[in-house]
């Protein structure tokens, strides 16, 4: 059974930090691309950013700069480091993978508040 769990959320000011982790049971961890997708209300699923099996990654764009992704293959973790937050990067934060089929945790809720 796969499974992904998503931890690290909370609330937090404008300008602050915070560090998303997410915890891959149930599939070869190093053969596949993960991402961290955003869930707003109102919005649709946008994706964050992804990494890719050799490690490559991407970013949406107004989280360059600013958010950085890295994977742990000896411990099957997927992170994302959130610096210099905004209130527009509030929502419910999900760790996916990005194959097919995919599979992806409940999220882990971020709050950012002025």
């Amino acid at each position: 059974q796969v499974q992904l769990v998503e931890s690290g959320g909370g609330l937090v000011q404008t300008g602050g930090s915070l560090r998303l982790s997410c915890a891959v049971s149930g599939i070869i961890f190093s053969a596949n691309t993960l991402g961290w997708y955003r869930q707003a209300p109102g919005k649709q699923r946008e994706l964050v950013a992804h990494i890719t099996e050799v490690g490559v990654t991407h970013y949406q764009g107004s989280a360059k700069g600013r958010f950085t992704i890295s994977r742990d293959n000896a411990k099957n973790t997927v992170d994302l480091q959130m610096n210099n937050l905004k209130s527009e990067d509030s929502g419910n934060y999900i760790c996916a993978t990005m194959g097919v089929p995919s599979h992806r945790g409940q999220g882990t809720q971020v709050t950012v508040s002025s």
